[in-house]
């Protein structure tokens, strides 16, 4: 099987790291393709204003200027040589990856461009106490767990326009209690915010960022999971029609359109 890696911490992230011993725990065919420096929140981005420069730093493995999905389109239709990848792999990110950050996430897109090109492709992702670089991820526990999932997924087969969302406790692997199918939750509190600060000539600037506050997720939810200590295996798709509401816009709009 011939997998391709990519991430959206950068080329030197210990995620990838982790990723890379995750994969070769299911085959020997590996490619990576990551970007050159950090790509945290660029969702599905990609560069169309300047060229993408990409740095070979040995056979198979390349640093791309630009987003992940600039890094898994570059490689499937192109640097990956001899056939494309049977699998995409996207992570390990350093911090979770659920609820609605799933829609901003460089590693979830990763994945997504994957599925894109007709590969099957899963993002990882290692769930961290507080969002600081002096914070210790346990990568241990990804790896751990990560290579039998994987493997049980790609046994079980899932379809074509689906992604799989792996995200793992912010715990050590003796302490993980279980795995859980979950849907998207979405939280009950706002945890972004914009700092507004003033550099040396006197203009103001701003830094954006996470509060970490805890919400009240629902069972069944990825939240609910990482919060409990659980691994959260989410099957996600980039239709983000809500079908309820066209059943009932139906009702008031279609034909000609209404005046005035």
């Amino acid at each position: 099987m011939r997998i391709l890696l990519t991430n959206d911490d950068g080329v030197h992230a210990e995620g990838l790291g982790s990723l890379e011993r995750i994969a070769r725990q299911l085959s020997d065919d590996i490619w990576i393709c990551a970007p050159e420096v950090e790509q945290s929140g660029a969702s599905r981005a990609l560069t169309l204003t300047s060229p993408l420069r990409v740095r070979k730093l040995d056979d198979r493995r390349f640093a791309v200027a630009g987003t992940p999905t600039d890094c898994v389109m570059l490689a499937i239709q192109d640097l990956v040589t001899d056939g494309k990848p049977d699998l995409v792999l996207s992570g390990v990110n350093r911090g979770h990856n659920i609820a609605e950050d799933v829609t901003m996430s460089g590693t979830v897109a990763g994945a997504i461009q994957g599925m894109a090109l007709g590969v099957p492709s899963i993002a990882l992702s290692q769930s961290l106490a507080l969002f600081h670089d002096d914070v210790k991820a346990h990568w241990e526990t990804a790896e751990a767990f990560a290579p039998g999932i994987v493997k049980r997924l790609i046994a079980v087969g899932w379809p074509a326009n689906v992604v799989m969302n792996l995200n793992f406790p912010n715990l050590p692997p003796e302490l993980v209690k279980e795995v859980e199918v979950t849907r998207q939750g979405f939280r009950d509190v706002s945890n972004m915010h914009a700092e507004r600060r003033v550099d040396l000539r006197g203009r103001d600037y701003y830094w954006m960022g996470f509060h970490g506050r805890p919400s009240t997720p629902a069972p069944g939810t990825d939240l609910n999971a990482i919060y409990e200590g659980r691994i959260s295996v989410t099957p996600l798709h980039i239709d983000l029609t809500h079908l309820e509401t066209v059943s009932d816009l139906k009702q008031v709009l279609g034909g000609a359109p209404p005046k005035g």
